[in-house]
């Protein structure tokens, strides 16, 4: 069980490490739909030009215990809590875990709690139903853990959290948030560009030279591949797509996978663990299928959904942008650059964004949003009524 470190120390805002602190440094939170662990980026700020400059200046990922880390696994693949007391002993346990994880970045930075203007903690979502319990469209609702309280509290800064339900209240899908991050540092008045972000789910932002922005969940990116691999394997993800190559994919469960409703749907759509998880994947199964061609079959799932998205949706697309744990699967960003010839598919590192850090450096950049009143949805993104501040701020003290 996480612990709670001690605050961060208030002192006054220094000149350190060689770049000025002050105002403009940020902290972003994020545990994703892998639940493998806490990204956390130290970020700074500046528009005083009219263009948005973002620089990570310092940046960790903190794994989850083992044994909270399983539990928020089958809760996100839609497992029913014990009782209430779980549901109020989770929240707090993952506040002082998103606590600890931003007290440490900042410390390890060499700064101290007066140098950081706000933390955007995103929270873990437990559960994403925009479109309601029964799928009818009644009561939407998008539920992230992670009591920002106790963010707030354990590390003397003043904590914005809560981003997702504003939207949804609002008529829109809550999800995808990035896209307006994305706009703002990787949009090209020369190109057609879509920026991927492979997560557990994968979701596009699509970047047009004119016109609006746009993007939604595709469907799986990593979320069936690592729950698979960890099954047969005992490893929490396949590195660099290397068990999936000794599979050859089968075309008939593939076909399978992919009549899911969920891929026809016209965005604006979201989705999560909770509806693409391994019971899924069981009931499309034979049961004589070998593991190894499962996984391959998983990763030609996540790249022709990938694919058959960007066609539908951007067909102009020039370039590629990818982030996102699956940029480390070799394989994955191959067999999806295989599948779009013409196109340039390429890490955000090009374009100065850690691939790794990218939806931490968004939440940074949501919690700058709601400290100064501005919009942090797009829904052109969402499917909300309009732009609207995201996110609660809960005071440092």
């Amino acid at each position: 069980m996480a612990t709670a470190s001690p605050p961060v120390q208030h002192d006054d805002p220094p000149e350190t490490g060689g770049f000025f602190v002050g105002p403009g440094l940020f902290v972003g939170l994020i545990s994703g739909t892998s639940a493998d662990g806490i990204d956390a980026a130290l970020v700074r700020f500046d528009d005083a030009g009219g263009a948005l400059q973002c620089e990570v200046l310092h940046a960790r990922t903190t794994p989850w215990p083992d044994d909270l880390r399983r539990r928020l696994v089958v809760l996100g693949q839609g497992g029913s809590l014990d009782s209430l007391d779980e549901l109020g002993t989770l929240d707090t346990r993952l506040g002082e875990a998103f606590a600890e994880a931003a007290a440490s970045l900042v410390r390890d930075a060499g700064l101290t709690a007066a140098h950081v203007r706000a933390i955007g903690s995103h929270g873990q979502t437990l559960r994403h139903r925009p479109e309601g319990a029964r799928f009818d469209g009644r009561h939407p609702f998008t539920i992230q853990l992670g009591d920002a309280h106790v963010i707030a509290e354990r590390t003397g800064i003043a904590t914005v959290a809560d981003f997702r339900r504003r939207d949804v209240a609002a008529g829109g899908h809550g999800a995808p948030l990035v896209p307006a991050f994305h706009a703002a540092l990787l949009h090209s008045p020369d190109e057609d560009r879509a920026a991927l972000n492979l997560g557990g789910i994968a979701n596009f932002t699509l970047l047009p030279r004119q016109g609006d922005v746009r993007g939604f969940d595709t469907g799986p990116a990593n979320a069936l591949m690592d729950a698979w691999c960890e099954r047969h394997l005992g490893q929490p993800f396949d590195a660099d797509g290397a068990w999936a190559s000794t599979g050859a994919p089968d075309l008939a469960l593939l076909a399978r996978l992919r009549s899911d409703p969920y891929f026809a749907l016209p965005p604006p759509k979201s989705t999560g663990r909770e509806h693409f998880h391994l019971d899924w994947l069981q009931r499309h199964l034979h049961g004589s299928e070998r593991p190894q061609d499962v996984q391959a079959t998983l990763l030609e799932l996540s790249a022709t959904t990938v694919v058959d998205a960007l066609r539908a949706h951007q067909p102009t697309t020039r370039r590629v942008l990818a982030c996102g744990g699956g940029v480390r699967n070799a394989g994955l960003l191959a067999r999806i650059a295989a599948l779009l010839p013409g196109v340039a598919v390429e890490s955000t590192a090009l374009h100065g964004l850690d691939p790794d850090f990218v939806e931490a450096a968004a939440f940074a950049w949501l919690a700058r949003q709601a400290v100064m009143g501005r919009p942090g949805n797009m829904a052109s993104v969402t499917g909300a009524a309009g732009p609207r501040v995201l996110g609660v701020v809960y005071p440092a003290s």
